[in-house]
């Protein structure tokens, strides 16, 4: 746990999956990934799906949700997702039920960070924080109602329609405060209305920028996903905050690291930038 001011951090890990370490790495050749996160026969690496739950002020707020349970045989195949979800267990854990989760605030609604915010109750799939707000970017919602062939596969909106059809939705156009101290920035990149996710008090600051810098092994500007639609948009994002969260000496909590989940960067005597850890597994 992490303490900012009034808030407590908790990370979360939801899950596993497992995805292809070349998807994972972009333009980064196998020869330098694999030594960061060995791959198996299939070229697969182990990627888990790190939440934050937040405390503070009477709130329970949950940013991501990880894959959950409602996946069919086939999209668990797909992920690579061989365990059942601990969302439900793991909130238990830190003393609170899905119905007291007061707001979700999603990054982006690929499933692996989007699903666990649905659950199958008689039969019907319905939202699982049944008192929440799930909070996303309008342009991230509407290019996921209107996919291409592209996109089309990282949106499982046979499952996600639910949030709509249940009025769960609050969308949000750029940067928006959600709660005193809380606050999100359309980053894009990774998809066009992916955003970050950014906790202030008392002078000091954790950000969470998902998949714009998934791992600790994410840090360089050119260590982008093949999956980013706009790999341009994300390193100019990390170009960005990663000198800030050094020089300023905020918190970093990555979303798929397998160790290090909440972290300081810094930058050895040969400018090499590295994660420190906080919070790990």
């Amino acid at each position: 746990m992490l303490r900012l001011g009034d808030f407590q951090i908790f990370s979360l890990v939801e899950g596993r999956f497992h995805l292809d370490g070349g998807a994972m790495f972009g333009i980064v050749p196998r020869i330098m990934w694999e030594k960061l996160i060995p791959p198996n026969d299939k070229n697969l690496i182990p990627l888990d799906c790190n939440l934050l739950l937040i405390k503070a002020k009477g709130k329970n707020v949950l940013i991501d949700s990880g894959l959950g349970d409602v996946l069919t045989d086939r999209e668990r195949k797909i992920y690579a997702a061989y365990n059942p979800s601990n969302l439900e267990v793991g909130l238990l854990g830190l003393g609170v039920r899905p119905e007291e989760v007061d707001l979700v605030i999603l990054s982006h609604l690929h499933a692996d960070h989007a699903c666990g915010t649905i659950k199958t109750e008689n039969g019907q799939e319905i939202p699982r924080f049944r008192n929440a707000k799930v909070i996303l970017q309008k342009s991230e919602w509407e290019d996921a109602v209107n996919p291409d062939e592209r996109t089309a596969a990282g949106y499982l909106m046979n499952h996600l329609s639910a949030l709509e059809e249940h009025k769960a939705l609050e969308l949000v156009e750029g940067e928006a405060e959600i709660l005193p101290g809380i606050r999100v920035v359309k980053t894009g990149g990774h998809t066009e209305g992916h955003q970050g996710v950014e906790i202030s008090a008392n002078g000091e600051k954790l950000i969470y920028y998902a998949d714009i810098v998934p791992t600790s092994h994410h840090l360089k500007p050119h260590y982008v996903a093949g999956l980013d639609l706009y790999p341009r948009q994300t390193m100019k994002v990390k170009k960005k905050i990663i000198p800030e969260a050094i020089e300023q000496g905020w918190y970093v909590a990555f979303d798929h690291d397998l160790k290090i989940k909440i972290a300081r960067l810094k930058k050895d005597s040969e400018g090499t930038i590295y994660a420190e850890p906080v919070v790990t597994s």
